[in-house]
């Protein structure tokens, strides 16, 4: 049983957060006609601090924090691929996202999909990007509700059966409810909590882990003792430059990363939050390093829950408040992304399938409750989904996510600086990096890392490639066939 303060704390994380969910109604305020634009974007007037903590708290999910301290218990130095690629993802995030908001903004496109439409002139190509980018986020929620579990379940904070299934909706109700009201509001309020939580409760954790296990060089002189592989085989110097590189691709091209970008106030303002996001990256490192901290101090995970090392190495070491005030940090580290990818889910179905094929008149009001409904519908699916699958169900999915968010990359980030691919040649490139992607993690019994000709490579590299190929060798093709049309 955990102690009475480690739960008074973690209720007091999470009883606040709660609050200042149903409070979002005051940020930002609007009172203006409701629209899907102010609704999904908070009509675009996040400055910087705001989209700071906002796109921050998006990218670095509460199954981050936990999955890759967990995936450095488990595998050793190729657990740190993480830390590259979040590297590698701001340079690209400072050429494309500014670029991409200012055409966004010129046009009034609201999601990546309306960009594509009006960039080729291609309803199918938008359509293909919308259903990717829904189908990939999907799971991605599901994913962020598996975190809370594991780790509550881990530190003794999740009670067994149903009533531990009840409380964990019960939080993600109030989200719900915050959400349906109040759209981009109520995650941007919620990610101020979530980095104050998540920055104040690594340095405490740290710095006591620092002192009880004699400082980073006897934790790491521990770890090895314990046969960790900290240093990185040679062999895997491929599998992991493919997989910090397509990881940092694929991330900027998933919906709510977007959305969060798009609610920006303007390119200058996501210029400064991209030099500034790094500081992410470097609690990021912390979080890894209690994963070679859980093996110097000699945590047992159980088998195949490595995620768990982290909170039963709190547990151990960690006062008991404050084992509850990072627990509480984690709940709401998944509260956030959960609600902008709904958003950010919704809105794609709304604009570029509903308005699009079902109901072009749809008013700016009722394009915003349908897309309520439909965040609403997704955030319950992913309830559902969690207690009703298994958790590597869930796990497996979310990696074809980025298998498949990878695909679009042409289209969108290529597209943003040339229009000389064409429609149809991008639209035959996405389905075969779609369908080898698909082959590939299926074939290699889901993981991330396939073997092509002896070299292991990450798998969505490997389909984007292909995807390209397509899509450059048909480009040629295409224009000529639309020349000879129009001659004849």
């Amino acid at each position: 049983m955990p102690e009475s303060a480690t739960v008074a704390a973690f209720l007091a994380v999470v009883g606040g957060t709660s609050l200042v969910a149903v409070g979002a109604r005051w940020f930002r305020r609007d009172d203006s006609l409701p629209t899907l634009e102010g609704w999904a974007l908070a009509n675009r007037r996040f400055g910087a601090p705001t989209t700071w903590f906002l796109l921050g708290g998006t990218i670095y999910t509460a199954y981050t924090f936990a999955a890759m301290p967990g995936l450095v218990y488990g595998t050793g130095a190729l657990g740190f691929f993480a830390l590259p690629y979040t590297v590698i993802i701001y340079p690209m995030a400072f050429v494309l996202l500014p670029r991409l908001w200012s055409v966004a903004r010129e046009h009034g496109y609201i999601t990546v999909a309306d960009y594509v439409k009006g960039r080729y002139d291609s309803a199918p190509l938008a359509l293909v990007v919308a259903l990717t980018g829904i189908l990939a986020t999907m799971p991605y929620i599901a994913l962020q509700l598996l975190g809370i579990r594991a780790v509550l379940t881990a530190g003794g904070l999740y009670p067994r059966g149903l009533a531990g299934d009840l409380a964990m909706i019960a939080v993600f109700a109030v989200l719900a409810a915050a959400t349906y009201r109040h759209g981009l509001r109520a995650p941007a309020v919620i990610s101020i909590v979530k980095g104050a939580a998540i920055f104040g409760a690594i340095l405490a954790v740290v710095a006591v882990v620092l002192d009880e296990l004699g400082g980073p060089g006897r934790i790491f002189e521990s770890a090895e003792s314990r046969d960790a592989a900290l240093t990185l085989d040679p062999d895997l110097y491929p599998a992991f430059a493919t997989l910090a590189i397509g990881s940092a691709m694929a991330l900027l091209m998933y919906p709510h990363v977007l959305t969060a970008a798009f609610a920006a106030s303007g390119p200058r303002t996501l210029r400064k939050v991209t030099i500034a996001l790094p500081a992410w990256t470097a609690v990021l490192g912390l979080f890894a390093m209690l994963g070679i901290a859980a093996l110097a101090a000699g945590v047992e995970a159980p088998p195949g829950n490595a995620e768990s090392a982290v909170p039963l190495l709190v547990e151990q070491l960690m006062p008991a408040a404050l084992t509850g005030v990072l627990f509480g940090a984690f709940v709401v580290g998944a509260l956030v992304p959960a609600a902008v990818m709904s958003i950010a889910a919704a809105t794609a179905f709304v604009r570029n399938i509903y308005v699009e094929y079902f109901h072009p008149t749809a008013t700016p009001k009722h394009q915003t409750r349908i897309a309520q409904l439909v965040s609403l519908t997704a955030k319950v699916g992913a309830v559902a989904f969690v207690l009703g699958l298994r958790n590597q169900d869930a796990i497996n999915l979310q990696l074809l996510g980025g298998v498949w968010i990878l695909q679009t990359f042409p289209a969108v980030a290529i597209g943003l600086f040339t229009t000389w691919l064409h429609r149809n040649a991008l639209l035959a490139g996405w389905a075969v990096g779609m369908v080898s992607g698909t082959l590939l993690v299926v074939w290699g019994g889901f993981s991330a890392v396939v073997s092509v000709a002896g070299v292991p490579m990450y798998a969505a590299l490997v389909a984007f490639l292909l995807n390209l190929a397509v899509a450059v060798g048909l480009t040629p093709y295409f224009t000529a066939a639309r020349t000879a049309v129009r001659a004849s």
